[in-house]
């Protein structure tokens, strides 16, 4: 039998994935920048060679713009270095402007850069400074007042910044957030993994209960009579202890399937449950008790199918209240009824036992009292029901209950079920 699955766990992010995107989005940006400064600078050479070739300033700018595109073209280090690279453009850029004010519009990608190295305050004050430097050289190169070279400058300065600090505070945001999510997950996929061995330690405890533990004591109590009955009935006395092996036969199957986390020993090489209830029921007529199964099939649709997890479910409720009535009911008789409708599968275990009252014994539950509710913890994994009948002198009830319609046509193996002779052997 399957352990319970619990619910799957959300997909992880891809955080090496994630931070090796946004490094390639920066070397990206990187490289446009420093195209665009280098576009710039061209266009502004290129303009002073044309107009003033014959300027005495001219080395002295071609000097500076090889050293600006030098600087520029330098990569990685610290962000010390980074920092100390942009202040080498920065002063070179403004000798240069003020030789040749044509390289004002170089400080564009100089804004960005600064955003990008310095901190808030300092890249603010750095911008406020080459604004102001641009506004002059714009003012140098035109022939009168233009009120747009004082209002251009400054609103393209303050439009790329609070664009620039916008996005890096949302993204900031962002990677908070995500970061969040990530913790969260995380904790979300412990927590899961807790629940899920916290429940594998539940079925392997009512697995534990309703075969070998039970067996045990099955055994015991038969080795018990055996012994009383040795000396004055020896052939009865052996007849107990064959019930015994066989019983430690079946215990020892059953471990081995533990172990190999399968299906009950009963329903191994396909056998349908219609079969494992009479096998059981025959197993379980001695000292007295005499158990019998029936089958009823309302499904008027042939042989039942079921999903092998509600079969397991059910034999294994067959298997633990069994082994309470041998133990507690000293009843005379038991019946294991299954009843199959279109979507829904009963098994009721009745005996004339002794009975008792559900409500005390479940507040009275010792540490032997764990049949019943690993029973119901086991079908309500299920989505089934276990209801308890008795009353002092009046016998036992047990009702399980699992509806089919939610395991069907899911892709799990079925099993068929015959609904031929069923009726144990009465001792």
């Amino acid at each position: 039998m399957p352990p319970p699955q619990t619910a799957a766990p959300f997909p992880a992010f891809r955080v090496d994935a994630a931070d090796e995107a946004a490094e390639a989005d920066e070397r990206r940006l990187t490289a446009l920048l420093t195209v665009a400064f280098l576009a710039l600078l061209a266009g502004a050479l290129l303009r002073y060679v044309l107009r003033h070739g014959d300027s005495g300033r001219l080395p002295w700018v071609v000097a500076l713009s090889v050293v600006l595109a030098g600087t520029q073209l330098v990569r990685g280090g610290s962000a010390r270095a980074r920092r100390g690279r942009l202040g080498v453009v920065a002063v070179c850029w403004a000798v240069v402007v003020l030789l040749a004010p044509s390289f004002a519009w170089c400080a564009i990608p100089l804004v960005h850069t600064a955003l990008r190295v310095l901190p808030v305050r300092a890249a603010l004050a750095a911008i406020t400074a080459l604004t102001a430097l641009v506004v002059v050289a714009e003012l140098r190169l035109a022939d009168g007042f233009d009120p747009n070279l004082v209002l251009l400058p400054p609103v393209v300065a303050a439009l790329a910044t609070g664009v620039f600090l916008h996005l890096s505070r949302e993204s900031a945001r962002r990677g908070a957030l995500i970061d969040d999510l990530v913790r969260t997950r995380r904790e979300l996929a412990a927590t899961e993994r807790r629940e899920g061995t916290l429940a594998e330690r539940q079925r392997l405890s009512g697995e534990i209960h309703d075969t070998l533990a039970q067996g045990l004591s099955s055994q015991r109590m038969l080795l018990q009579a055996a012994e009383r009955q040795w000396d004055r009935d020896p052939e009865a006395a052996r007849a107990h202890v064959r019930t015994a092996a066989g019983i430690a036969a079946e215990g020892l199957a059953e471990a081995r399937r533990l172990v190999h986390d399968l299906g009950p020993a009963g329903l191994a090489g396909g056998t349908d449950l219609g079969a494992a209830l009479t096998a059981l029921a025959a197993r379980s007529s001695h000292d007295g008790l005499a158990v019998r199964a029936e089958v009823h099939d309302e499904t008027g649709a042939g042989p039942a199918v079921l999903p092998d997890r509600v079969a397991s479910a059910l034999l294994r409720t067959a298997q633990g209240a069994l082994a309470n009535v041998r133990e507690h009911a000293r009843a005379r008789t038991a019946t294991l009824t299954l009843t199959l409708l279109d979507d829904l599968a009963f098994l009721d275990v009745a005996d004339d036992g002794r009975g008792f009252v559900p409500d005390l014994a479940a507040r009275a539950r010792g540490p032997r009292g764990h049949g019943l509710p690993a029973t119901r913890a086991r079908l309500q994994q299920l989505g089934g029901t276990l209801a308890v009948e008795s009353a002092p002198g009046e016998g036992t009830v047990l009702t399980a209950r699992v509806p089919l319609h939610e395991w069907r046509g899911e892709g799990e193996p079925e099993r068929t079920f015959s609904t031929g002779p069923t009726e144990g052997p009465t001792p």
